[in-house]
This record gives structure tokens, sequence and C-alpha cells, in this order.
């Protein structure tokens, strides 16, 4: 009887005159946003004077009216950064430097973004003992580069920072086959680290082996166009540290 009342209510108005709408309204209570001819602060004469709308294009104004009522609260409102979630890569031989990469989607083997870092795979797997590790690339704009106006993700090299400390250079790089065979290996896993073949990728002098990669999603945040961070989404803490990533861009 509830769902029987309800419709009731919607639909008898599309039935009956304005004068027995008022009736219907005084002793039932309706949502006064379903449509502008249903209000009872309107004129007569106004309500003569509008064209009449289908059934369809009355269900579509009561839909979207409320977004436009919430826009309405807050005209001003300032702009937020915009977030995005990715997939980040940490890895590299155990006597070798670390690599990161980043994937919108999991199933492409190419990353958007492919940085070398220098700091060794040893010292970070010890910097993530501590739970909290905070990677900082920063680039500096001089007046005679272009560096001020090309995108965040194209700059070719960074000044590294690991926890405040000055560690050495990130350099931009290109997905090479190797590292696109290892990136599909690892495909069908969002969350986890382990050992795989190195599937021939060679780095910091370390030809051979196995590599070490860790894989979860990151929260992207584009705070603008001189400054984004990548934060790990730690599922239950399985992963058992904090790890930040920031690239900034001073001028």
């Amino acid at each position: 009887m509830t769902k029987i009342g309800s419709l009731r209510r919607v639909l008898f108005p599309c039935f009956t005159s304005s004068a027995s709408i008022s009736d219907i309204r005084s002793t039932t209570t309706t949502k006064k946003r379903l449509s502008t001819s249903l209000r009872d602060d309107i004129n007569p004469s106004t309500e003569t004077e509008e064209t009449p709308v289908s059934d369809d294009q009355e269900d579509h104004d009561s839909d979207s009216s409320s977004p436009v009522v919430h826009s309405s609260h807050n005209p001003m409102a300032p702009p937020r950064s915009s977030k995005t979630m990715v997939i980040g890569t940490i890895f590299g031989h155990r006597r070798g430097h670390v690599w990161f990469a980043v994937q919108h989607d999991r199933l492409k083997t190419r990353p958007s973004l492919l940085l070398e870092l220098s700091i060794p795979t040893q010292s970070l797997v010890q910097e993530m003992r501590f739970g909290l590790v905070r990677l900082a690339l920063e680039c500096h704009n001089s007046p005679e580069s272009e560096l001020g106006s090309c995108p965040l993700r194209s700059v070719p090299v960074w000044t590294m920072f690991c926890n405040g400390r000055k560690v050495g250079f990130a350099v931009r790089k290109k997905a090479t086959e190797p590292i696109r065979l290892m990136l599909k290996s690892i495909q069908s896993t969002t969350v986890g680290a382990g050992v795989i073949p190195s599937f021939g990728f060679e780095s910091g002098g370390d030809n051979g082996g196995e590599l070490i990669y860790m894989r979860a999603s990151y929260e992207c945040i584009m705070g603008g166009p001189d400054s984004e961070s990548f934060h790990l989404i730690n599922p239950d803490g399985c992963l058992g540290q904090e790890l930040s990533i920031f690239l900034m861009r001073s001028r």
C-alpha cells in the first residue's frame, strides 16, 4: 500500500486540474521541488502563460533540481586539488638503485611515469623499517631554462631528499622492453611485495639476479602545475609502512 500511495501522489496531479492539486497538497505532504507548475505561490496568470511540458520532462526537472539547490549554497567554493587512484610499483635489484613506476591502468605495461632514483635499494629498505618514508623530488626553475613551461612529469632531472636528507638525484626514464615484461608479469597483482625474475633488466651495475618489488595503490594529488604527490594506500596495515613521493617545482 505504501508504493501504491507514492505512485498515486506522483501520477494523480498529471490528470487533474490545478484547483484540485491545491486541495490535495493541503491534505498530503509532497516535495515542492517536483515541478514549478505544482507550486502554490505561482499566480494563475503565470500558469496559463507557461507552455505545457511532458511527463518525462517533469521527471527530468525533478531529478536535476536537487544538485542545483546544493550548488547554490556554495557559489564561491574554493577550487579543490584533483585526486586520482593510480598503481605504483617500486622495484630494483638488491645491489642496484630503486625505480618507481606509475600506472593509471595496471593492464597497460607502459607506465605514465617512470623514475630512476639514485637511492640504493638496501638504503630504502632500511628507511622503510622505521615505518615512515617521505621522498621529495625538487626541481629548481631558472630564468634561462624551459622547465617552468613543460609539464611537471616531463622534468628530466630532480634533486631528491629522503626524510629531509639529500640523497642524490632522480631521472625520468622511458620504459624499455624488460621493464614492460616485468610490469606485465605482475599485472594481476594490485597490492603485494616479493621477488621476481629480472627479465633482462639491468640497473646500477647489476645485470643479473632477481628484482625486489613492492606494488600498491597510491592516491595521486595534483596540487597545481608545480606540485604533485603520491601517497601509498596501506590496506589494513599489510605493507607495514607509510610512503609518500612528492614532485615539486620551485620558481
